[in-house]
């Protein structure tokens, strides 16, 4: 309840305006946060869809193509092709800062720029499907690594959000109400003080007017 844990003083009055102030100027930047949060998380969201999409029908196309492939070469001679890889990729990753949120950017290297790097054997002995599903494999690897990194970014801004909301709601229907609650009671004390020593100032006036009268 408001006032029942607060000193009635003015010192107090004027510590709890300083505090209201400084919590309703806080309230509304963490409003202002949460809605450009909501707008950047909204952004990510798209794109998550977007790239979902195109990540699924990559993975599709080269399964399928894996698959027809599976269907020529005998499992032996399709495990040895697999077998020695030799284009190798090196994976970084960096942090982008989005409203006081680290998120991580990744990035990837190969060892070298050649395509032909991505078939791990030669093309006699091989099926032209084995080929197709390792293409498009690789030029999928952009897009499912571009997903995972949107998808951990939305992970972040989503509970960046909440933990946000959750001080928006506290300032906005517990500290500030409260606050002004013993803003109210203190002021309202402070007034029945003055009145009490006005009425007891206008006694001591009559009585000193009337000792003053009677010893005329």
């Amino acid at each position: 309840m408001a006032g029942t844990a607060v000193t009635p003083t003015r010192m107090v009055l004027n510590q709890l305006k300083g505090r209201l102030k400084t919590a309703r100027r806080g309230h509304k930047l963490l409003k202002d946060k949460r809605d450009e949060l909501m707008r950047q998380f909204m952004d990510v969201v798209r794109e998550n869809k977007v790239l979902r999409e195109n990540v699924e029908e990559g993975l599709t196309a080269a399964f399928s193509s894996l698959q027809v492939a599976s269907s020529i070469m005998s499992p032996e001679m399709l495990e040895q092709a697999l077998l020695y890889p030799r284009q190798s990729v090196e994976l970084d990753m960096t942090f982008k800062n989005i409203m006081s949120v680290n998120v991580p950017r990744y990035s990837f290297t190969t060892q070298n720029n050649d395509p032909s790097e991505i078939y791990p054997y030669g093309f006699a002995q091989t099926s032209g499907e084995l080929d197709d599903a390792l293409d498009r494999m690789a030029r999928v690897f952009e897009d499912m690594l571009k997903l995972a990194e949107v998808e951990k970014t939305m992970q972040l801004l989503a509970e960046e959000i909440e933990k946000t909301r959750r001080r928006v709601n506290a300032l906005e229907y517990v500290m500030i109400p409260e606050l002004e609650g013993n803003i109210k009671y203190i002021t309202m004390k402070l007034e029945e003080n003055e009145n009490s020593t006005k009425v007891r100032l206008l006694k001591v006036k009559d009585m000193v007017l009337q000792k003053a009268h009677n010893y005329s």
